[in-house]
C-alpha cells in the first residue's frame, strides 16, 4: 500500500509513541469500485436481516459511530463522529499481534484492517477487514456497558504473557488469511498455509494467559450472542459482519451453552465454521466474568507463577516487588525455595523504576547487560523485610555506607560486598529505603555446604540489589517504553498489495460506470446494455455487477430488465452464489 502522512485526533494523540508504527493511513483511494460495491452488498443484507436479530439498535449504532451503508467509511470521517463517545479509529495493516490490539482497545481505539474483503469472499472472510471491524466492532460500542467491558478487556488483554507458540501462531494465521483473500494465490500455497495453521492450533501445549485471553475475546466479542437459550440475540462482531455465520448462528442445530470463565479453556479455529456458541445473561455478565478471570493472572497474583510466565514469553516482561520497585527487561532465570522466589534475573538491557517513573540513572543504558536481585527476608532476621528498616535497623544489622556487609536471605542468597550508597524513595511522609549498591560484590546462592552458585562477581562491577520482600505482579510489557527504544514486538510482513491483471482492471471499471450513474442518479440504458454485453462475454460468472445494473432498472419495464433478471437466474444454477443472488433480489424487490 502507499504511503500517507496519518493525521491524528484528540485521542488517537493520547497513544503511547511505540503503537503509532502499527498505524496507516487509510488507502481510501486504493478501494476499487468493486470493493465499493462488495461493501455495500454486505451492508444491505447484514443490516436487512441484523436489525431483527441483534441486540440493541444495530441500525442506530451504525449512524451513532459514522458507518454508511453505500460507502466504505473513511477513518476521519469516523473519528469525527466517534470522538462524541469518547473512542476513536485506526486503520492498520491486516492482522496485528494480539498484545498490541489489546492495548489500542485499552486506550478507546478501534484497529480497523484497511483491507476489505474480495467478492469471492463476500458472505466470510478468514481475514480481519474494515466490514468486520468497523460494521462488526463500532455499531455496539455506542453501548456504555459493553464499552466499558471492550475497554476493560483491553486493559487486562494487553498484560497477559504470551508463549513463543502464540506467536507462532499468530504469524502463521496471518499469512493464511492473506493468502486466501488474494485471488491470484495458488491452491498449493492455501493448502500449505493451512496445514501449517492446523499443526500449530494442534500442538499448542498449556495455553498461556493471552491464549486464554483471546478464547474469552473470540467467544465473546467475536462470537458472542446475548440473553436466553431460546432467543438469543446477536452481539459478537464476527457475527454482525458475516452473512453466512449472522444467519447460521440461529439456528436450532448449533449447540448454544451458557457463558462462563471455563471458555478461557477453549480453542477456535479460524478456518471453519463454529462449532458452537456462547450465551451472556447481559454485558454486566461478561464484566463479571472477565474479574473472575482476570484474579487468576500474573499481574494480579505475582509470586513464583508470575515471574515464570515472564521467563516462559521471551519477550520483555515487568515483575513488582512488595516495596513498589518495577524491573522491566527479558527474563531468564529464577530461583526458588518452598515455591517462593528468592532470586531473578534478567538477560536484556533491563530499566528499573517506582510507580512507572524510571529511576534515575538506571535505564536501559546503565543495564545493558541484565540485571538480578534477590528477593524475601532475612535468615537472621526473619521478621525484618529490608524494605521496610529503619536507619537503626539497619545500624542494628551492620549495613552501613562505606562499611563491608553480609547479607544473608532465606532462600540461601549471599551478599557481600562494600556497601556505597542507599537510595531511598518518599512513601507517602516517609522516606522508604529501596535499593543497595555495593563494589567489590559476590553474590552467591547455596543449596547446602556442597552446592554453591555464583551470581555476581567483584569484577563485573557495581552490583545494585533493589528491595523487595516479595513478587507482587507481573505482567506483559514494560512499566514505561519510554525507556525502550522498541516495544520488543517484531511485525510479520506487511500483506501484499493485491496485484490486478488488466482483465481485472477491466471489470472494475465497469463497476465505476455503474457506480458513478446510480451516485448521480443517471441512468443510461445504452450502456448499461454494453456493460452488460461485456460482462456476458468475458466475465462469465460475474453477478454482483448484473445486480447492480439490475437494481437500477427495477420495475423500468424495459425488455432488458427481463433480460437482466434472466440471466440471474441462469447464474443461480451455480450454487455457490445461488443464495447470494437470491438475497440480493429480496434487497431489490423491497
Amino acid at each position: 500500500m502507499k504511503t500517507y502522512e496519518i493525521e491524528l485526533n484528540s485521542i488517537t494523540k493520547r497513544l503511547p509513541k511505540y503503537l503509532h508504527k502499527y498505524i496507516i493511513k487509510q488507502p481510501y483511494d486504493d478501494y476499487t469500485a468493486q470493493n465499493q460495491a462488495v461493501w455495500r452488498y454486505v451492508m444491505r443484507s447484514n443490516v436487512d436481516f441484523l436489525q431483527h436479530v441483534s441486540y440493541g439498535d444495530f441500525v442506530g449504532g451504525l449512524k451513532k459511530t459514522g458507518i454508511a451503508i453505500d460507502d466504505i467509511p473513511r477513518m476521519e470521517g469516523m473519528n469525527r463522529i466517534l470522538k462524541n463517545i469518547g473512542w476513536a479509529a485506526v486503520a492498520v495493516d491486516g492482522f496485528i499481534p494480539p498484545s498490541i490490539f489489546m492495548e489500542f482497545q485499552a486506550n478507546n481505539v478501534l484497529v480497523i484492517s484497511a483491507e476489505i474483503r474480495t467478492i469471492k469472499h463476500i458472505d466470510y472472510t478468514p481475514a480481519p477487514d474494515i466490514i468486520h471491524e468497523s460494521a462488526g466492532h463500532a455499531p455496539i460500542i455506542a453501548d456504555p456497558e459493553y464499552a466499558t467491558y471492550l475497554k476493560r478487556f483491553g486493559e487486562i488483554g494487553c498484560k497477559a504473557f504470551s508463549k513463543p507458540q502464540d506467536d507462532k501462531l499468530f504469524h502463521a494465521i496471518r499469512e493464511l488469511s492473506t493468502i486466501k483473500e488474494n485471488p491470484n494465490s495458488s491452491e498449493k500455497s492455501i493448502k500449505e498455509s493451512s496445514e501449517l495453521v492446523e499443526f500449530l492450533q494442534s500442538n499448542m501445549g498449556e495455553l498461556s494467559e493471552m491464549a486464554k485471553i483471546r478464547n474469552l475475546h473470540w467467544w465473546t466479542v467475536e462470537y458472542g450472542l446475548i440473553g436466553n437459550i431460546e432467543n438469543p440475540k446477536v452481539y459478537g462482531a464476527g457475527l454482525l459482519s458475516s452473512i453466512k455465520e449472522s444467519k447460521e448462528c440461529l439456528n436450532k442445530s448449533l449447540p448454544k451453552l451458557p457463558y462462563n470463565v471455563n471458555v478461557a479453556e477453549i480453542n477456535f479455529d479460524i478456518t471453519t465454521p463454529q462449532p458452537q456458541l456462547f450465551i451472556t445473561p447481559s454485558f454486566k455478565f461478561l464484566s463479571e466474568v472477565l474479574e473472575q478471570f482476570v484474579s487468576t493472572m500474573s499481574f494480579k497474583i505475582g509470586g513464583l507463577k508470575g515471574i515464570q510466565n515472564a521467563i516462559d514469553s521471551e519477550k520483555i516482561g515487568t515483575i513488582e516487588l512488595s516495596s513498589g520497585v518495577q524491573i522491566s527487561g527479558i527474563f531468564s532465570n529464577v530461583i526458588s525455595c518452598n515455591g517462593n522466589p528468592v532470586y531473578f534475573q534478567t538477560s536484556s538491557p533491563t530499566a528499573l523504576y517506582i510507580n512507572g517513573v524510571e529511576i534515575p540513572n538506571h535505564g536501559t543504558e546503565y543495564h545493558k547487560d541484565g540485571f538480578g536481585s534477590p528477593l524475601g527476608c532475612l535468615s537472621s532476621y526473619p521478621a525484618l523485610s529490608l524494605e521496610e528498616c529503619s536507619e537503626q535497623d539497619l545500624d542494628m544489622m551492620g549495613i552501613i555506607v562505606n562499611k563491608e556487609v553480609d547479607i544473608f536471605f532465606e532462600g540461601g542468597i549471599h551478599v557481600s560486598g562494600k556497601l556505597i550508597n542507599k537510595v531511598y524513595y518518599p512513601d507517602n511522609k516517609y522516606k522508604r529505603l529501596r535499593m543497595l549498591s555495593f563494589e567489590d560484590c559476590t553474590v552467591t546462592h547455596s543449596v547446602d555446604s556442597q552446592n554453591q552458585t555464583t551470581l555476581f562477581q567483584p569484577d563485573w562491577g557495581t552490583y545494585d540489589m533493589v528491595l523487595g520482600e516479595k513478587i507482587t505482579s507481573a505482567f506483559c510489557g514494560s512499566a514505561s517504553y519510554d525507556s525502550f527504544e522498541d516495544d520488543g514486538i517484531i511485525l510479520s510482513k506487511k500483506p501484499p498489495q493485491i496485484e490486478y491483471s488488466d482483465k481485472q482492471k477491466l471489470l472494475h471499471n465497469l463497476y465505476k460506470q455503474v457506480r458513478i450513474m446510480r451516485n448521480k442518479n443517471d441512468i443510461k440504458v445504452d450502456i448499461l446494455q454494453d456493460i452488460f454485453l461485456k460482462i456476458r462475454k468475458d466475465f462469465s460468472g460475474e453477478w454482483l455487477l448484473v445486480l447492480e445494473i439490475y437494481e437500477l432498472l427495477y420495475k423500468s419495464n424495459l425488455s432488458f430488465e427481463k433480460e437482466l433478471l434472466k440471466y440471474l437466474e441462469f447464474l443461480k444454477e451455480n450454487i455457490q452464489i445461488s443464495n447470494l443472488i437470491s438475497t440480493g433480489l429480496k434487497l431489490i424487490k423491497k
